[in-house]
C-alpha cells in the first residue's frame, strides 16, 4: 500500500509539473504575440508618413533684350576682272655666229733619220801558227815507237794564251799508239808557237787551235 501511494504521489507531481509547463508556454506565447502585434502597429504608424511633394513654381521668362541699332553691312565692290590670257613676252632673237671650222692638219714632210754610221771594221782574228816548228816533231820521234816502227796521225786541240803560248793540250783523235799520243801533246807544249788571237778592238785574247800531228818513218 505504501508503494502504491508513493507511486500515485509521484504521478501527481509529474502531472502538476506538466500542467505548470503548459501554462508557462501558453503565457509566454500570449505575451510574445501581444508584444509583436503592438510593435507592428507602432512601426506601421512611424513608417507610413504621407509626404506631399510640392510642385516647383514656374519661372517667368526673362524679358527680351533691348534692340540695339545694328549698322547695315558694308558695301563690297566686286573684284576687277582678271585677264586669263596674258600677252606672251616678247621674243628676243640673238644672232649666234657659226662655229669656226676645225683647223686642217697639213702634212709636214719629215726628213728620214740619217743612217747610223757603219761600224768600225772588226779587228778580231783567231790564233795562227808562228814559224816552222812543226817539222821538229819528227826530230823528236818517240824512241819506243821508233824501235817498234810505229807510225800514225794524232789529232790534238791546244789552248793558247794572250802571249801566244800553249796553255793546255788534249788528244781529239788517237793514233792507236799511246807513245805517239803522249809525244804529240808534249811536242805541242815544247815547240808550239802561235800568234795570239785578238778581239774586235785589236786586244790579245785567249783562243784554241786544233791540228793533226803526223808521225812517219823516213
Amino acid at each position: 500500500m505504501a508503494y502504491a501511494d508513493q507511486k500515485m504521489s509521484s504521478n501527481k507531481i509529474v502531472a502538476l509539473v506538466i500542467v505548470a509547463l503548459i501554462h508557462v508556454f501558453v503565457g509566454y506565447a500570449l505575451v510574445t504575440g501581444l508584444a509583436y502585434e503592438a510593435a507592428k502597429k507602432v512601426i506601421s504608424k512611424v513608417t507610413t508618413v504621407d509626404i506631399k511633394e510640392e510642385k516647383p513654381k514656374e519661372e517667368e521668362p526673362p524679358p527680351p533684350p533691348p534692340k540695339e541699332d545694328v549698322p547695315p553691312p558694308p558695301i563690297v565692290a566686286p573684284p576687277p576682272p582678271i585677264n586669263i590670257n596674258p600677252a606672251p613676252p616678247p621674243v628676243q632673237t640673238v644672232n649666234i655666229a657659226p662655229p669656226a671650222p676645225p683647223p686642217i692638219a697639213v702634212p709636214v714632210a719629215v726628213a728620214p733619220p740619217a743612217p747610223p754610221p757603219p761600224p768600225a771594221p772588226s779587228k778580231a782574228r783567231g790564233a795562227s801558227v808562228k814559224g816552222g816548228w812543226t817539222s821538229r816533231f819528227n826530230q823528236e820521234y818517240p824512241a819506243r815507237a821508233l824501235r817498234d816502227e810505229k807510225e800514225g796521225r794524232v789529232g790534238v786541240r791546244v789552248g793558247i794564251g794572250p802571249d801566244g803560248k800553249v796553255t793546255s793540250c788534249s788528244v781529239t783523235s788517237s793514233s792507236g799508239t799511246p807513245d805517239l799520243d803522249q809525244a804529240a801533246c808534249a811536242g805541242m807544249a815544247r815547240f808550239g808557237r802561235f800568234n795570239p788571237a785578238v778581239d774586235s778592238a785589236g786586244n790579245p785574247t785567249s783562243d784554241s787551235y786544233s791540228t793533226t800531228i803526223v808521225y812517219k818513218l823516213s
